[in-house]
This record gives structure tokens, sequence and C-alpha cells, in this order.
């Protein structure tokens, strides 16, 4: 095992042709160790229970978790058409691991329309998914320095006309290396700032109950040495009223038409402290957590996590035995209280505040 002091790097994933590690995101941050992921029954039971997570990255080891198994395959020859229906029935059983990270389901889809075009017998086709899948790790990374630029930058320009030359930001849940292939969406917009002399410094919520802020989050902050500290969730508000925070950047694990995201759990109310406060509300989304199929966050099916999750931790109890529990994993914040959505295209904005935003038109003229 090793400590966070000599971890060589913060990578969530690591792929070799055949060979899919996953950083165990469960003993984070006091063990620094990564599973063997053989089949996609093992990493479908990765994703369910966390070990894994964070909507790129789940998708990303899904895929690359069939890559290894379609490379055991490739010797078995057999039928195009064979080869598809494998790759495909695979796709479909990944998709059932979590309910509400839309690039999940997004990037199966593609790779199933991928796979449906695929000509050759199986070992051709076997190959082309192979090679398809790999590319979403050197995609990923490309998409999250540009979303960090393009966010550091709005986030820069807002604080600029306020007087100030550089900011304080919060952030929840995490959203950096540990959550995508690598460099991170939110937390890669602070990086961005940090690496730009552009942060004064970054707050994280612990993000009960799961705790994803103070073990993953405060775990990559101290890592890359960005000014930071940690808070409760409930010290969100008063922080703001104290401290001055320029704005909140969280990530998303769908954003639906109007602007409606879904992310972790705690982010509504950071936006409507943002809002009261002044703070700028921004979410970090690449185009593959965007759902243009939904036309607003009502529609959006959210996740209910385990009871132990918020009664126990670390397997000990600490809530009152026979309490009821209600645990949504997720929470839907109106995109009429965000300022704006930063992509790897750019800044999705409104055409006027408390107005919803056309996420369809952009995606439209971006793609």
């Amino acid at each position: 095992l090793e400590t966070m002091a000599n971890a060589p790097t913060l990578e969530a994933i690591k792929y070799a042709k055949g060979k899919l590690d996953l950083l165990d995101q469960l003993k984070l941050p006091f063990e620094f160790e990564y599973m063997k992921i053989n089949t996609c029954e093992e990493c479908w039971e990765a994703i369910r229970k966390m070990n894994v997570r964070g909507a790129p990255a789940i998708a990303i080891a899904a895929a690359l978790a069939l890559a290894v198994e379609a490379t055991k395959k490739e010797s078995e020859g057999g039928t195009g058409d064979a080869a598809k229906e494998w790759l495909m029935t695979k796709l479909e059983y990944l998709k059932t691991s979590r309910p509400t990270a839309v690039n999940l389901f997004n990037d199966c889809d593609r790779l199933i329309a991928f796979v449906q075009k695929t000509s050759g017998d199986g070992a051709a086709v076997l190959r082309a998914y192979i090679d398809e899948a790999e590319k979403m790790l050197e995609k990923d990374i490309a998409d999250n320095m540009a979303i960090g630029k393009a966010g550091g930058e709005a986030i820069v320009a807002a604080a600029k006309a306020k007087g100030r030359d550089k900011v304080k930001v919060l952030t929840h849940c995490n959203t950096g290396s540990l959550a995508t292939a690598r460099y991170g969406t939110a937390l890669g917009v602070i990086r961005w700032l940090h690496e730009n002399g552009k942060l004064e410094h970054a707050y994280c919520t612990e993000t009960r109950p799961y705790n994803q802020g103070c073990r993953l989050t405060a775990f990559e902050l101290v890592f890359e040495k960005i000014p930071a500290t940690l808070i409760t969730d409930s010290m969100a508000s008063y922080l703001m009223a104290t401290e001055g925070i320029d704005a909140v950047v969280v990530g998303a694990d769908r954003v639906v038409c109007n602007g409606d995201t879904a992310n972790k759990v705690g982010t509504y109310q950071l936006a409507i402290a943002a809002k009261y406060h002044g703070a700028g509300m921004y979410v970090a989304v690449p185009f593959t957590s965007i759902d243009t199929k939904l036309k607003s966050g009502k529609e959006i099916h959210i996740e209910q996590r385990p009871a132990d999750e918020l009664t126990c931790i670390n397997g000990t109890r600490i809530a009152a035995n026979d309490i009821g529990v209600w645990n949504p994993g997720f929470d839907v914040t109106p995109g009429t209280l965000i300022t704006g959505l930063i992509t790897e295209k750019g800044i999705v904005t409104k055409a006027a505040e408390g107005a919803e935003f056309d996420v369809g038109a952009f995606v439209a003229a971006n793609k």
C-alpha cells in the first residue's frame, strides 16, 4: 500500500491494453490501493459500491472494463454479429450499475451505436471497440483542461468587475482527478485558478453523508498544494457571509435542457445561499453529462442510497437504532439559480438573471 505522501500521481483509472486498475476511493485518504478489474461484473460492483465514482470516471471505467474482456475474447474468433451482440449486451448491463449519472448512459449508448456500425469478423469488431473505448481517456483529460480554463477565466472576469484580482471559491463533493480520467471538472477550474495565480483560497465541504469532500477533495487539494480549508456542509452560508466567497463551482451528474442540474445532494442549498450572498454559482459539465432528452429536472431519476451510509461511519453506527432514513444521493438545482454552465466548448449563459438556459441550442451549435 502507498500513503498519500508517497503516492506517485492521482489517477483514478490506470489502463493498459488488457489491464484495468481502479483506485479504491473507499479507502482514501488513509490507503492508496488499486483494485484489479478483469470483468464487467467486477466493474459493475465497483461502480455500485462507489469504489470508483464521479460521473465521467464511472463511464470511462465501464467502457474500459469491457475493453479488457474484449481483449481476452479477441482470440476466440467468431462472427461479427456474435461479437456485436456480446458487446451490446455487456454495455446494457453496465448501464444498470447506477441510475443518475448520465455520462454512463450517454457513453454506453454511443458505444452501442458505434458497435452497430462496425463491420468485419468477430476479432475486427472487438478490436474496433477496444480502440474506441481507449480514446475516451485521452478525450476526457483534454475536455477537463478546457473546462478548467473556461471556468477560471469566467470567474476571474466576474471578480474583476467587482474590483477583485484574486478569488475565493467554494466547491462541493469531489470533481477532480479522482472523479475523472485526470485534472477534473469543477476542481479543474480551481486547479486552473491556482496555476494562473488567481486563486486566493479554496474551500471544500465535507459532503455528508459519504464525505467525498473530506476524504477525496481535501486529499487532492493537499496533494496539489492548493491553499484550501475544509468546512462542514452546514457552515457554507456563514462562510459566504463572513469570508466573501466569489464563486461556488460544482460538478454535475446530469444537466437537462433548461439547465436544471442533478448533482451531489447539498448542491441545491449552496445555490440558494450563493444567490443570497451575491456569489456566482457555476456548474462544470462536460457534454457527456448533458441530457437533452429531458426538458426539466422533474424528469431526473434520483438514486436512493443505503441507509447505513448515513447511520454509520466506517462500519460503526452513530445514529439511534430504529430511526428512519431518507438518503437521496443527489438533489436537483433549478437552472434559474445557476450563473453559468461551464463546458469544454465554453460557457452556457442565460438571456437574463433568473431565466432558464437553452442548453439544447448550445449543444446543437457546438457539436
